[in-house]
């Protein structure tokens, strides 16, 4: 929920420090805050256990003259989904499982690529070596077929092992940006020192290697789009505005850079604020996010910050500042399905502002990008809009 808006007086500082102080108290609470022991690796030990558990299955079942198979849970579907307003979606304890056969036409293909898979896993972890999951898949592409195959069989392993991916050695080739005011040193050494310049610091590879993280940021920008946040860097938003780290994950977040959210905020507790399209494909950005994703269910505790505010585009925005509808865009047919599928979505409930903003969207039957502001200004999402709202508390 935003806050009342302070009066003339209250400066943008006093805004940010009362949100802060909200977070912190939730926090003491354990509201928001991730059970103990949520995000900690699987040691290797266990992971190599966990792999030959599952090949000596195999060889029992052959030996005893039975198909082998894989029994995974099923990421796809909602009824194995639950909602924690702390943690975001998570897969219930007995969920429904699928099994991939080795004597059905339809899955004997994916059970050999799971083994495959499994084997090399095996291999890194032993021998404490990491690849890419672009890495496994070049190993045999014409095997393989595409990457979209390989990322999905490792986050089946993933969840079939019940560890995080990172405690496979497998790691994910970064494509998010931060900036900012902040400081750390990677695994190897490294140190990193983000800035506001014109070239943003890539997200590291392994979030988990990183220490000494340094910040004497107010706040944490998530910015959908990668053009919104190089403009913003043009603009010199993060210092002119106040010390703050901004991160984009080029739109739909890959694995690193959530994990970076995630890490950011375990470590310093910043309100974490979004800056999305008014449109259903910016929403869901926002709400991977907040919520976390069906498909990375069972991993929510490492992946998710239920804290993040949205800042904006709002829908109501639109209306507020009077943008022309020669520079908002029809809701496409997929738009209405996606926004329909938003709002049934049961974190809906715990957000009724949200959901005020979406039927708002719904009933507009139009959707407006960042860039709609221009309108406005050419400087007027980092000069008057952003300011405005953080000093203000416009956010939801």
């Amino acid at each position: 929920m935003a806050f009342a808006p302070p009066g003339p007086e209250a400066s943008f500082f006093d805004a940010l420090e009362r949100h802060r102080a909200s977070l912190l108290a939730a926090a003491k609470t354990g509201a928001g805050e991730s059970p103990a022991g949520a995000t900690r690796l699987a040691s290797s030990a266990e992971v190599l256990t966990s792999i030959e558990n599952i090949i000596q299955d195999i060889i029992k079942s052959l030996a005893r003259n039975e198909v082998p198979a894989f029994t995974i849970d099923n990421r796809s579907r909602w009824e194995n989904i639950t909602f924690d307003d702390s943690v975001g979606l998570q897969m219930i304890p007995q969920c429904t499982t699928k099994r991939i056969k080795s004597d059905s036409p339809k899955s004997v293909k994916k059970f050999a690529l799971i083994l495959k898979i499994l084997s090399m896993i095996y291999k890194l972890v032993q021998s404490n070596t990491y690849a890419t999951k672009r890495d496994i898949y070049y190993t045999d592409s014409q095997l393989f077929g595409n990457q979209a195959s390989v990322d999905n069989i490792i986050d089946d392993i993933s969840c079939m092992l019940k560890v995080p991916r990172r405690s496979l050695h497998v790691l994910s080739t970064s494509k998010g940006l931060i900036a900012g005011n902040l400081r750390y040193m990677e695994e190897d050494g490294t140190r990193v020192q983000c800035a506001c310049s014109a070239t943003a610091t890539a997200v590291p590879s392994n979030i988990q290697g990183i220490r000494n993280l340094i910040t004497d940021a107010k706040f944490l920008l998530i910015v959908e789009k990668d053009a919104t946040f190089q403009r913003l860097l043009d603009d010199n938003f993060c210092s002119r505005m106040s010390p703050c780290i901004m991160v984009t994950g080029k739109g739909i977040p890959d694995l690193n850079t959530r994990l970076l959210v995630k890490r950011l905020w375990d470590a310093f507790r910043l309100p974490v604020f979004t800056l999305v399209d008014a449109d259903p494909h910016g929403i869901e950005i926002m709400c991977i996010y907040k919520y976390g994703s069906m498909s990375m269910s069972f991993e929510a505790h490492s992946l998710t910050v239920p804290t993040i505010r949205w800042l904006g585009l709002l829908p109501s925005d639109i209306r507020r500042l009077n943008i022309p509808k020669e520079s908002l865009i029809p809701l496409t047919k997929c738009d209405h399905m996606k926004l329909d599928s938003i709002l049934k979505r049961p974190y809906i409930t715990y957000q009724p502002f949200w959901r005020k903003e979406l039927e708002m969207m719904a009933d507009s039957k139009m959707k407006a990008e960042i860039q709609a502001l221009t309108f406005l200004s050419a400087d007027y999402l980092s000069r008057v809009y952003l300011p405005n709202k953080l000093r203000f508390g416009g956010w939801i």
